[in-house]
């Protein structure tokens, strides 16, 4: 058994919110057949098919595409999102410069309106994310993302003094 969470960071207005977790049984995930290639739309929208995942902040893609040798694949991404794909198996050329991707490989895509995958490899299995960046610092500690380490510290003291609500 194995699978992949999508974790959200939020801006720093909306870190104290409610926690939401949405657990998506397979069977919600639609798949589309195009040129080879089987696409499973986790969030976002492609291929007329829009994932189960919604209400996110940042508006992520998500797509699970398992592609047979000969699969030529090309999907909008909007323009300013961060996006990256990260290959589970086999290999797959990336965008216009035909870069192979391997098993096990992430590569951090530039910025662009679409990306275009390819396998001629017997065949590739890869996810591909992307999301509107908050543009915002990062400080992580544990289980606790914020936006700087004294809000790391203030999480871990309410942790351990049982403090921490899930009420906004």
């Amino acid at each position: 058994m194995w699978g992949f969470q999508l974790w959200v960071n939020l801006k720093q207005s909306s870190k104290m919110v409610k926690p939401r977790y949405q657990d998506i049984a397979a069977g919600r995930i639609l798949e589309v057949v195009r040129d080879r290639a089987r696409v499973r739309v986790v969030a976002g929208h492609a291929f007329d098919v829009d994932g189960p995942v919604s209400g996110i902040e940042v508006a992520p893609t998500f797509l699970d595409l398992a592609l047979e040798h000969g699969a030529d694949v090309t999907h909008p991404v909007p323009s300013g999102h961060t996006a990256f794909v990260f290959v589970t198996d086999g290999a797959a050329r990336i965008g216009e410069t035909n870069r192979e991707v391997r098993q096990g490989q992430l590569a951090v895509l530039g910025d662009g309106d679409a990306i275009r995958v390819r396998c001629d490899a017997t065949s590739a299995r890869l996810v591909l994310i992307a999301g509107r960046p908050i543009n915002e610092p990062v400080a992580r500690g544990g289980p606790f993302v914020m936006n700087t380490d004294d809000e790391i510290k203030k999480a871990w003291a309410d942790y351990r003094a049982g403090t921490l609500t899930d009420e906004t």
